[in-house]
């Protein structure tokens, strides 16, 4: 799998965008297990942009492992600093499944209700408000109903 080329900036702009995460995989003493590969690999999925702790002293094994890294992965070395070296790759576009049919759930809404007077504190009481209801002005919960629709869009269906 070939390595993501990117431009200085963009290259920046990711070692920006990293500068406050924290570590997500630890590479120890056995350095690139196929368990550790696995693992860089699900925290890509999962958050397109990491860091890598490698517990090595070793300068020369922490950058064949960064590259070795971003050729099994497909994904770009944006740095290697001290012991972390930080990773990006595009994070998958997630399928969103529809279900037919399917109505607005249940919500809980707060009604404040304030005195007259001005005086007093103002009461709160939680509703549970229906996916087929709404909260009106007064306070009052009503049933929602259809839009009117005109005789000339009705006869145009």
């Amino acid at each position: 799998m070939p390595v993501i080329q990117l431009t200085p900036a963009e290259r920046k702009a990711k070692r920006a965008d990293a500068h406050h995460l924290s570590p997500v995989v630890m590479v120890g003493g056995d350095g690139l297990t196929p368990a550790v590969v696995k693992e860089v690999d699900a925290a890509l999925n999962a958050h397109g942009l990491i860091k890598v702790r490698v517990f090595a002293d070793d300068r020369s094994a922490r950058e064949t492992m960064l590259g070795t890294l971003a050729d099994q992965l497909s994904a770009a070395p944006i740095q290697h600093i001290g012991k972390l070296l930080v990773l990006w790759r595009p994070m998958p576009e997630k399928v969103k499944e529809e279900r037919e049919g399917r109505m607005p759930g249940p919500k809980i809404v707060k009604l404040l209700k304030f005195s007259k007077s001005g005086n007093h504190r103002a009461q709160v009481k939680k509703i549970r408000v229906l996916g087929n209801e709404r909260l009106a002005a007064g306070g009052e919960l009503k049933r929602a109903r259809r839009r009117p629709v005109s005789v000339k869009k009705r006869a145009a269906e």
